[in-house]
């Protein structure tokens, strides 16, 4: 998952975290919903993008997601294949390398980054 505030990023806050506006199924969408120091909330709207095999996405900070719709594949090096739906949740601990190999269309995710500079 990782830091994706610079991507696709919307200035307004969802007021329901599990709509999903028509029209912006072209690119993922990254809402930060709250950022404290040491901890960021981010809803993210997939429409099947995943990540590119060569681009892991590795972070210095713990991220908890939360799928409230949808479903989500991931490989975490080293602790192997998640596979996640509507309900189910997962700790990526900081430092370790992580692919989402897969995503419905939709899926919201609910993010948490903690420790998060």
């Amino acid at each position: 998952m990782g830091s994706h505030s610079d991507q696709g990023s919307s200035a307004a806050t969802p007021g329901n975290l599990p709509e999903v506006q028509c029209g912006r199924e072209e690119q993922e969408l990254f809402e930060d919903l709250l950022r404290r120091p040491g901890i960021r909330i981010e809803r993210i709207v997939s429409h099947g993008q995943t990540t590119p095999v060569d681009q892991p996405y590795v972070q210095d900070w713990d991220e908890w997601v939360l799928i409230l719709a949808g479903s989500a594949e991931l490989t975490l090096e080293g602790l192997g294949q998640k596979g996640l739906v509507t309900g189910e949740h997962l700790l990526i601990p900081a430092g370790v390398p992580h692919l989402v190999t897969y995503t419905a269309d939709p899926t919201i995710w609910l993010a948490i980054h903690i420790g998060e500079p």
